[in-house]
């Protein structure tokens, strides 16, 4: 699957914040129908209603704090969709901050929630699976988006991404469903994980700062586990 990734778009030079970067991705029949999907979900969901909804994403924010970012720091926030992270992020003053997504009805819901600020945002539309960065990062953060990636080709592949683009000692925050956490999620399975799993995949570039699991209550009352992960960039690779 990950070798039918097909980029294109390229903005290398000049300003995306006031429009939707789009990767070309027309010839993997998956990448397609993965954005249907979700595409699908954003349409009939209201924001309040998905699974994941937070007002206050409180874990990810005191990761950002623990790390005390400058304000111009270089931030992406990976299936991102119409989570409230980035509106938190601008209201502490951060001004590079990019936003990713597979489904453009996420990326539009969050826009337009956002008004005026939304210009402030870089907004890439893409699958997280075949997503090649055209700038590097101080601070990746990923809450439920890699336990969506199954298959090998699929993980190593994102982890290349990661590895290659994370400024050395810039960091990433992976927060997934944990092994007491659900192996389904909005019909799809996941991949769990436990603190041993998740810092294996990434032992060679990475120092393991912490992980910590947290109990998040769903809009249907229920309690999904999840493993948050925070690593620092190697800086002698």
């Amino acid at each position: 699957m990950i070798e039918k990734c097909l980029i294109s778009g390229k903005m290398t030079g000049r300003s995306f914040r006031n429009t939707t970067l789009t990767t070309n991705q027309s010839g993997d029949m998956e990448t397609l129908e993965r954005k249907a999907h979700w595409n699908h979900i954003y349409q009939e969901k209201t924001t309040d209603e998905v699974s994941w909804y937070q007002s206050v994403p409180v874990t990810s924010l005191d990761f950002v704090r623990q790390f005390n970012l400058p304000f111009n720091a270089k931030i992406i926030d990976i299936g991102g969709g119409d989570s409230f992270f980035v509106d938190h992020l601008l209201r502490l003053g951060y001004t590079d901050i990019t936003v990713l997504d597979i489904s453009a009805k996420a990326i539009e819901k969050a826009r337009q929630r956002l008004g005026a600020d939304a210009g402030k945002v870089k907004w890439i539309e893409a699958d997280a699976a075949c997503f090649q960065p055209m700038e590097k990062y101080d601070f990746w953060h990923d809450r439920a988006a890699f336990h969506f990636l199954t298959e090998e080709k699929e993980i190593n592949n994102y982890l290349s991404c990661v590895q290659s683009n994370i400024t050395p000692g810039g960091y990433l925050v992976i927060g997934t469903f944990s092994e007491q956490g659900p192996d389904h999620c909005s019909g799809i399975e996941v991949e769990q994980y436990s603190e041993e799993k998740m810092s294996d995949r990434l032992k060679n570039f990475f120092r393991k700062i912490r992980c910590i699991t947290v109990d998040h209550m769903t809009p249907s009352h229920s309690i999904q586990n999840f493993i948050f992960c925070s690593f620092s960039r190697l800086e002698n690779i």
